[in-house]
């Protein structure tokens, strides 16, 4: 053989081999993990557990999916956005349409709800991609207000300021009526936000993810090996809009009633809030800071109904400028740093 044969032989061999590393590299990534097999649980376990506490529930897994869906356009693809409330409202505002006037069957407005915001998204996501992060986030701003504008002054379709209700949902998949208790809305959402989030987690650790995050690390330098970085940020753009179009969904079935307030400012910046107690970049960010928010919040509207938000408001300060790890650090140390000194003292 000569020793040119050789030379091609050799890269060939190599690059299998880096391939090879390569695919065990992503299963390693993408296996499931021990603590994500303990949130669930905990969270099936929560039905037995907590029957009083359904509602709450509900709201937690509602709010975990928005926050998902978030995550996956801003942790991953690098899209700032202020306005993902939009596909939330048209979510919520085309479950609640198709309720009254076409089929009452849950998990049929959640597909069209999905859908109907997905559209929105594709439509979207041309002028978001384009300009700076500065420019991302007042366009996405600006959509979102528009579109609460838009509900408020259609009266006739919409409700108004006075919203839309007046519907009642057929038992999701004809077997589980929404019940007083909210115990079989409980399980309709967690079931969207497992088979949700196991989705996103998909994207999230295959070589589209990774590919994503090389466009949010350095675009010009992922378009220069070749990959299409605007092709894919549509994509998953689009995604992150259907699966912030369930949330939206499910608390249009869950409570029955669908006013303005879901397209308001309000719900992005909670949203925000959240994947910043939670964190960004893992998902399950989303679903920590969506309990964390939620127990805060209802823990201190009862203890300083008055101010509960001025404390939100000085934990985001502290998450910000001390931030999450030495934080995190710092709960560890404390509890030993006084054991030592009450020891010492003795």
């Amino acid at each position: 053989m000569s020793l040119m044969a050789q030379g091609a032989i050799r890269p060939a061999a190599e690059d299998q081999a880096e391939q090879a590393r390569a695919r065990r590299l992503l299963q390693r990534r993408s296996a499931i993990r021990f603590f994500e097999v303990i949130i669930w649980i905990a969270a099936v376990v929560a039905i037995f557990l907590l029957p009083s506490k359904m509602l709450i529930l509900t709201e937690i897994a509602i709010l975990a999916l928005f926050a998902v869906s978030l995550d996956l356009v801003l942790g991953f693809a690098g899209i700032v956005s202020l306005g993902h409330t939009a596909f939330f409202g048209v979510g919520a505002y085309a479950a609640g349409l198709f309720a009254r006037h076409v089929v009452a069957e849950p998990v049929i407005g959640l597909i069209v709800a999905g859908a109907v915001a997905g559209v929105l998204g594709f439509a979207t996501s041309f002028l978001i991609l384009r300009g700076s992060d500065l420019t991302r986030l007042m366009t996405t701003l600006g959509i979102a207000l528009m579109l609460a504008e838009i509900a408020n002054q259609m009266a006739w379709l919409t409700g108004g300021a006075d919203g839309l209700s007046g519907f009642s949902l057929d038992p999701i998949v004809g077997l589980f009526p929404f019940d007083l208790w909210g115990r079989n809305g409980y399980v309709y959402c967690l079931a969207v936000l497992f088979i949700s989030t196991m989705i996103a987690r998909r994207i999230a650790f295959s070589p589209f993810g990774l590919s994503l995050k090389a466009i949010k690390s350095n675009p010009t330098r992922a378009a220069l090996v070749g990959i299409p970085a605007r092709r894919r940020l549509i994509i998953t753009y689009t995604i992150a809009a259907i699966m912030a179009g369930f949330a939206g969904a499910l608390l249009t079935q869950t409570t029955s009633f669908v006013s303005p307030d879901v397209l308001a400012f309000h719900r992005s910046a909670d949203v925000l809030l959240i994947l910043v107690i939670g964190g960004t970049g893992y998902l399950y960010g989303g679903i920590f800071g969506a309990v964390g928010f939620t127990l805060l919040k209802d823990w201190l509207s009862v203890v300083t109904p008055q101010y509960w938000m001025f404390w939100i408001g000085l934990l985001l300060v502290v998450l910000v400028l001390v931030g999450r790890e030495r934080l995190a650090h710092w709960i560890e140390y404390m509890p030993q740093r006084l054991s030592r000194l009450r020891e010492g003292g003795r």
